[in-house]
C-alpha cells in the first residue's frame, strides 16, 4: 500500500504507537496474562473474546465487542480486531503466512441475490470483496487507524508469534478468482499469490496474510498448574458457601 502523502499546514492524527512497536510495558503484562492462563486452566485454550480482553488490558484500551469484529478493541482514534491462530506446523517460527478468518460475507444477504452462485467466480469474488470493503469503510468513518492484532500459538502453548497489520480495503480489479477442488473460491493477486478464500457454504471469508519481518517471536515458560483442591483451600471454602434456595425437584 502507498504511504500517506505529506500535507502542509495540516496537523495529522497519530496512532497510539507505530505498527508493531508495542509500548514498553506491553510484554510484561502479556507474559503475566499468559502465565496466569496456563496456571489456572485445565485445557490450554485462548480464543476470541479472551484474546481481545487480554490485548486490550495490555495496551490500556477498552474492550468493546462489536458485530463487525473489526473494532472490538478501542484506544482513542485507533481500533483493533483480534485473531488467534494455531501454528500450522511444529516449527512455529518457520511459518511465513497465516490464514485469518475475517467474517461471513454473504452476497445472498448483502445483495439480496438468490442466484449469485450461478455467476462466474470473478463476479462472486468481487461481491465478496465489496462487502468486506464496506465493513472496513464503516469502521474507518469512526476511527482513523484500523488494525488487526494476530497471535499465532504453538501446539504446546509455549511459543508464539505476535504482529499487527493494517486493516485495508481491497481493489477488486487487482484480484482473480477461481474455484478449488472443494468448490470454494480462491482469490489471487496479480503475481499469482493466494490471498483470499471464500466458502459458499456459510459464506466464510479468509484473508491469507504474510507474517511481517517485524513480527515478535517469543516463548513463555509454563508454571506448575494450580490444583483445584489447593485453590479451594486457599479461598477458605466451606459448605456454608452453598445455600439451597428452592428444594423443588430435588
Amino acid at each position: 500500500m502507498p504511504k500517506e502523502p505529506k500535507i502542509r499546514t495540516v496537523l495529522k492524527a497519530k496512532p497510539p504507537y507505530q505498527l508493531n512497536r508495542f509500548p514498553k510495558s506491553f510484554f510484561n503484562k502479556l507474559g503475566k496474562e499468559l502465565v496466569y492462563l496456563v496456571a489456572t486452566r485445565s485445557t490450554l485454550t485462548l480464543e476470541g473474546a479472551d484474546w481481545e480482553q487480554i490485548f486490550a488490558l495490555c495496551i490500556g484500551a477498552e474492550w468493546k465487542p462489536s458485530n463487525v469484529g473489526l473494532d472490538d478493541i478501542v484506544l482513542n482514534n485507533c481500533c483493533w480486531g483480534a485473531k488467534t491462530v494455531k501454528a500450522n506446523s511444529n516449527n512455529i517460527f518457520a511459518q511465513k503466512r497465516v490464514r485469518l478468518i475475517s467474517g461471513r460475507n454473504s452476497p445472498a444477504y448483502s445483495y439480496e441475490s438468490v442466484d449469485f452462485l450461478t455467476k462466474p467466480p470473478s463476479e462472486i469474488g468481487e461481491m465478496v470483496l465489496r462487502i468486506w470493503n464496506e465493513c472496513v469503510s464503516g469502521v474507518r468513518q469512526v476511527y482513523k487507524f484500523v488494525r488487526t492484532i494476530v497471535l499465532i500459538k504453538s501446539k504446546d502453548f509455549k511459543q508464539f508469534i505476535l504482529f499487527e497489520t493494517e486493516t485495508y480495503r481491497y481493489n477488486p480489479d487487482e484480484y482473480t478468482w477461481r474455484r478449488n477442488s472443494r468448490g470454494n473460491l480462491e482469490g489471487y493477486d496479480n503475481s499469482g499469490k493466494h490471498i483470499f478464500t471464500w466458502q459458499p457454504h456459510g459464506s466464510q471469508f479468509t484473508i491469507i496474510e504474510d507474517i511481517p519481518d517485524d513480527a515478535v517471536l517469543f516463548e513463555v515458560k509454563h508454571p506448575q498448574p494450580l490444583l483445584k483442591d489447593d485453590i479451594i483451600k486457599a479461598l477458605g471454602y466451606s459448605s456454608e458457601w452453598l445455600t439451597i434456595v428452592d428444594k423443588q425437584g430435588i
